[in-house]
C-alpha cells in the first residue's frame, strides 16, 4: 500500500512547479493605494492642521506620481494579471525610491515616519524569490544612507529648528538598517515554510485521491461486470440463433461455434468476478486491526528484511472498522521508511485495550539523531543521517503519512528505542471509537 519516497517526492514537484512566486497586480495596486491614502493624510496633517511648514508643491508632486503610475498600471493591465519578480521589485524599487525622495525633502532620517522605508522591503522578501529580494535590500540602504544626509529640516514650529545630532543621526540609520534586515529575514522565513507547507498539504491531497482512487476500483468492476452481462447474454442468444440456422453450412459453422463459446468464456469471467466482488466487499469494506496491519506490511517483506509482528492483546477482542486509506498509506509509509532504515529487522506490535487501539514501530538502525527529533514531521527536511544516502529523503513522505494519521485522529510520537537497543521506534494510538467502528447495514 505505500507509495515509495521517490514516488511522493516527484509528485511534490508536480505540485511545486505549479506554484510561483507571481504577485497579483491587483495587490501590488491596493497596496500602493494605502501608501498614497497615508501620504496625503500625513502632509495634510502636517501643514494644515499642526501647520509646520513643509514644501507642499514637492511632496504633491511625488504623491501625484506614485498615484499616476497606480492608475497606469491599473489601466494597462487587467486585475488579475500576475506579475513577475523582476517587475514587481522594479515596481517596489520605484515605492522605494518614491519614499525615499518625500523623506530626503522632510527632514531626512530625522522624520518619524523614516521608518516606513522598511515596508517594500518586507514585501518583497515576503512574496519573490531571495536573489530579488537582495537586490531591492542593497538599493533600500543606498537609500537610506543618502537621506541621512538631507540638507532640509523636519518641518517643526514656526521660527524654531529640530536638530538632530550626528551620532543619533547614525544610531536612527543602524536601527532602520537593522530591523530591515530582521523583518526581511523573518518575513522570507515565514512565508517560505508556510509555501512548502502549503506545497505538501496539497501532495498530500492528491496521495489521498490517488488512495480513495485505488479503494473504489472493486466495486467499479463490480458495476462494469453488471452492465456488461446484459450485452454479453444478447449476443450469446443470437449466437444460439444462428448455430441453429446455419449448423449444416461448413462456411459459418465453425465461427459461430467460436463466437458462442467465447461470449460464454467472458459470461463465466464475469460471473466470477461478480461472485467475488460479492464475497468480498465486506472483507474490503472493514478490516479488523490484525488484517489492516497485515496488508500494511505484506508489500514490504520481500527486501531482505525481518518484519516481524507482535501482538501484545488478544486477537479475539480486536477492533473492526471501515477500510481506511489514509490510515493504510500513512501505516504503509512508516513501515517503508523503518524497512530503508533497518539493519535487520523491523518489528511493528500492536495493542488494544478498552480505550485505546496502539501501534508501534520499531527498527535497528541508526535512529533519529538527537539533533532533529524536535523536527521530525516537517517537510522537505531529511529526518535520519546515514552514511548510505540512497535511503534517503526530503522528509515529505513522512510528512504526509503523519498528516494523514492526525487526521484520522492518531497521536504519534517519534524516537528511539530504549538505551542499549539502536534503532528508532514511532507510536501511533488512536481512541477504540475511532478504529472500532459498527458494520453499516
Amino acid at each position: 500500500m505505500a507509495t515509495s519516497e521517490s514516488g511522493v517526492i516527484a509528485l511534490s514537484d508536480a505540485v511545486r512547479s505549479r506554484s510561483s512566486r507571481r504577485m497579483r497586480l491587483q495587490t501590488l495596486v491596493r497596496l500602493r493605494w494605502l501608501a498614497v491614502a497615508g501620504q496625503t493624510a500625513t502632509v495634510v496633517i502636517v501643514a494644515f492642521v499642526l501647520q509646520f511648514p513643509l514644501p507642499l508643491m514637492e511632496a504633491a508632486i511625488l504623491i501625484a506620481a506614485l498615484a499616476v503610475a497606480n492608475l497606469t498600471l491599473s489601466a494597462w493591465f487587467p486585475a488579475t494579471h500576475r506579475l513577475g519578480p523582476r517587475s514587481v521589485i522594479a515596481l517596489l524599487g520605484f515605492d522605494l525610491l518614491q519614499m525615499a525622495s518625500l523623506l530626503f525633502i522632510t527632514g531626512g532620517l530625522a522624520n518619524p515616519f523614516a521608518p516606513l522605508i522598511c515596508v517594500p522591503v518586507i514585501i518583497s522578501f515576503a512574496s519573490q524569490p531571495l536573489r530579488h529580494s537582495i537586490m531591492l535590500i542593497v538599493f533600500a540602504l543606498i537609500c537610506t544612507t543618502t537621506i541621512a544626509f538631507s540638507p532640509f529640516d523636519v518641518p517643526w514650529y514656526a521660527g524654531q529648528t529640530l536638530e538632530t545630532q550626528p551620532v543619533m543621526q547614525i544610531g536612527v540609520w543602524c536601527a532602520i538598517a537593522s530591523m530591515m534586515m530582521f523583518a526581511a529575514f523573518y518575513a522570507y522565513r515565514v512565508s517560505s515554510e508556510a509555501a512548502l507547507l502549503a506545497d505538501a498539504l496539497a501532495a498530500t491531497e492528491l496521495v489521498l485521491e490517488r488512495e480513495k482512487h485505488l479503494s473504489q476500483l472493486d466495486g467499479l468492476a463490480a458495476a462494469a461486470a453488471h452492465e456488461l452481462g446484459t450485452p454479453l447474454a444478447t449476443i450469446s442468444v443470437v449466437a444460439k440463433e444462428m448455430l441453429r440456422d446455419l449448423r449444416e453450412d461448413d462456411r459459418f459453422r465453425e465461427d459461430v461455434l467460436l463466437l458462442r463459446s467465447q461470449s460464454e468464456r467472458c459470461r463465466d469471467i464475469l460471473r466470477r468476478l461478480t461472485s467475488l466482488s460479492t464475497e468480498s466487499e465486506e472483507h474490503m469494506r472493514r478490516l479488523p486491526l490484525s488484517s489492516l496491519i497485515e496488508e500494511v506490511i505484506a508489500p514490504h517483506r520481500q527486501f531482505g528484511i525481518d518484519v516481524e509482528l507482535v501482538e501484545n492483546s488478544d486477537i479475539a477482542g480486536e477492533p473492526v472498522g471501515n477500510r481506511n486509506p489514509a490510515i493504510l498509506y500513512g501505516l504503509g509509509n512508516l513501515v517503508e521508511n523503518a524497512v530503508d532504515y533497518a539493519r535487520e529487522k523491523v518489528t511493528v506490535t500492536t495493542e488494544h485495550t478498552a480505550s485505546r487501539v496502539a501501534i508501534t514501530i520499531e527498527d535497528d538502525g541508526p535512529g533519529y539523531a538527537p539533533d532533529i527529533l524536535a523536527h521530525i514531521g516537517e517537510p522537505y527536511m531529511t529526518t535520519r543521517s546515514r552514511e548510505d544516502e540512497s535511503a534517503g529523503g526530503l522528509g515529505l513522505g513522512l510528512f504526509i503519512a503523519k498528516t494523514l494519521l492526525e487526521r484520522s485522529g492518531a497521536s504519534l510520537k517519534f524516537g528511539n528505542r530504549d538505551a542499549g537497543k539502536a534503532g528508532a521506534r514511532i507510536r501511533i494510538e488512536w481512541p477504540r471509537s475511532l478504529m472500532d467502528r459498527p458494520a453499516i447495514k
